[in-house]
Order: C-alpha cells, then structure tokens, then sequence
C-alpha cells in the first residue's frame, strides 16, 4: 500500500496523508454524492479524516488510493478495488475525481492503472459498476476496455436504504489491451445536419419537449404502448439515453431546426440486430415542423449514418396502413415498400395493429444519388 501505483498510465495512485484532507473535502461535489453513496452526504472534513485513517490502517478486502497528479501530487480524487476475492481472483474498481480534474482522463488512466495492479496480483476478473444515468463512468469504462455484461436489477443501495440498478462491466485478464469495441460509435462533431435539419443526441433537458411530443394524439395513437406518458418515465428515458448509445442498443437524437436550433421532434435508430445487419428507425414531429420535410431529411441523414458509420445492412421502418403521410416520409427517404405486416404491433385495449413495413439498403442510396 505504501508504494505508489500508476506512474506510468498518466495518474499517481498512492496512500492518503493528514494534509490531504481538505483538498479531498473540497473535491466531493453534488456528483460526488449522487454516485458514490459510500460517501457522507453532506461530506465534512471529519468524514474524510475518518476515510484516511480507516485507509491507513487497512482492510484485507480493499485497497482505497487518493488520485495525484504526477507531476505536482495535486489531489485529484479517491479511488480503489473494492469487494476483493482473491481466492476467487475477483474485485471491483471504484472511483471519484474531483470537479478541477474532470474531462483530462484521470478516471480511465485510474481505472486502467487500478486493474492493472490487480491483474499482477492475481485477480482474473474485476467488475466495475455504474448508474444507468452516470454516462461519464460508461465511457471510462469503455475507454479503459471494460466490457457491458448486463443490469443488476437493484444492485445499488442509497442512503435511505432504497435500491437502484446498476450497469455491470467487467474485465477479464485475458481482454485485449485498449477500448473495448462500441457498436454504434460517437456522431461526427456531435451532430448530423444537411444545413436545414440537424441532429443531436437526447438529453435529460430535453425531456419538456419530449414529453410535449409524446402526449399528442396522434403521436401516442402511434406508440407500441399506445399508452399517454407520465413526465417521470420521459425523464428516466432522456438520462439514460445516453447509456442505452453506449451499449449499442439505441441512438435516439433529436431533430432540430439547424438555423434556430428549436426542437421539432425527435428521431431513433434501433439496433436490434447487430448480427444481421438490420436496424429500425422510428420518428415524430410537432405540428409546426409537419408539412416540411424534416422527417424525411431526418431519416435521410441517420441512413447515411447507419450505413456508413455503423456498419448496418439493411434499415427498417414500418407505419400504419391509414398514416399515409409517415408512408411518404419513408418514401422520400429512398425507402422501398416491402410488405404488409398483420397484427405487427400491440394496440389499445389489448388489440393488435398492423403495420406496413419499408425498407432501405446501402445501395438505394446510391442511386437516388446518382
């Protein structure tokens, strides 16, 4: 424990002193708290006086480091491998980082330098844990090759006792170095845009409009659920967009008027079938932008996206029989009708719905560019 750890990844991981109290106080910031229940809530400096002593004496299930800077031994944040089996060859990477170290790496060179020092002790497989809507902790573990495996229903515990799921990563010793591997990678300077429409990732502030969008008539008349939503449920699908993007299972972006920036509707790429090839798109618009050619340029440009960055082979859309204007959405996309689908999709009142299903390839770009 006395010697310290990570030189050579870009960080210092080594034992906490008495004069780092108070720069560690300084560093537990409201998203310190939100993700990290083991720290106090609020955090005094007699909280983390009782951290350091507790980490000087030592405990054979855990090993806990303050984060430095190399260069300066600035504190930077705490961080550790927690839940040590090591007849199993087991444990768990933990970690916090101060809000003047965020967005340098310091959470990756950690967790990197932290399984790195496991590994040479034995440990065969460590676990690193986040919440579905900490998208930060998602990257880091991405970036420092952690690998999805599921969610761990309940598997956090809050203050109060109460529970909360938990994305579980892991990495074994015999995982190749560097990133581990995304199936839907990041957008080109953070958005999609042909110059009228433009296309950005949801977020949680964009939860308002979402919730505007998806309480209109015709828009719920057209959900799988075909259920009114609750403002809850649209707030917990904004913060965890961005985790479901990472996983590769979805890309749900907003459509935007690229001059104002205003949001007209929201768009998603579905990946459903990353072994086929074969993804879904599904959109909706406010009436203000209707009439336009929003959705069709919007489709347009996750198409060309899909194709080309992604990897997808084949791009599918369905629509009702009786909504002939998302039908010649598609068809100004470049999609091709393929079939009519019966009893495709859950209805209102236990009914069934059926739908007409549209298709697009790679190549059926190509010729409307030709």
């Amino acid at each position: 424990m006395s010697r310290p750890i990570g030189e050579d990844d870009g960080v210092v991981l080594r034992a906490p002193r008495p004069a780092d109290r108070d720069r560690l106080h300084a560093g537990v910031d409201p998203l310190v708290t939100r993700y990290v229940p083991a720290v106090p809530d609020p955090c005094t400096p007699r909280d983390v006086q009782r951290w350091i002593d507790r980490v000087r004496v030592g405990a054979p299930d855990r090993v806990d480091y303050v984060i430095a800077d190399p260069r300066t031994d600035e504190v930077l944040g705490a961080a550790g491998l927690h839940h040590l089996r090591w007849e199993e060859g087991s444990g768990e990477v933990g970690y916090w980082v101060a809000p003047w170290a965020r967005a340098r790496g310091v959470a990756t060179a950690t967790a990197i330098a932290l399984t790195k020092w496991g590994a040479a002790r034995g440990l065969t497989r460590v676990e690193l844990l986040t919440h579905p809507e900490n998208w930060p902790s998602q990257r880091v573990a991405i970036n420092a090759g952690y690998r999805r495996e599921g969610l761990r229903r309940g598997g956090g515990i809050n203050r109060d006792g109460s529970r909360y799921d938990l994305i579980v990563w892991a990495r074994l010793r015999t995982d190749p170095e560097g990133p581990s591997l995304r199936t839907l990678p990041d957008l080109p300077s953070g958005e999609l845009t042909d110059g009228v429409v433009s296309l950005r990732p949801l977020w949680i502030q964009d939860a308002p409009n979402v919730f505007a969008l998806r309480s209109l008539p015709d828009v719920v008349a057209t959900t799988v659920s075909s259920q009114l939503p609750r403002m809850d449920q649209i707030e917990r699908r904004c913060a965890e967009a961005p985790a479901e993007w990472l996983a590769g299972t979805a890309a749900d972006l907003t459509i935007r008027d690229a001059a104002s920036g205003a949001f007209a509707g929201e768009i998603t790429l579905r990946y459903a079938e990353p072994v086929t090839g074969q993804a879904m798109i599904g959109y909706s618009l406010l009436p203000p932008w209707r009439g336009r050619g929003f959705a069709s340029r919007a489709a347009g440009l996750v198409a060309a996206w899909a194709f080309e960055a992604v990897g997808v082979t084949r791009l599918i859309a369905g629509a009702a029989p009786g909504n002939t204007r998302s039908q010649r959405v598609l068809q100004r996309a470049g999609f091709r009708r393929e079939g009519y689908e019966h009893s495709r999709l859950p209805g209102p009142a236990g009914t069934r719905v059926d739908t007409i299903l549209y298709a697009l390839l790679p190549e059926d770009i190509a010729q409307q560019a030709g």
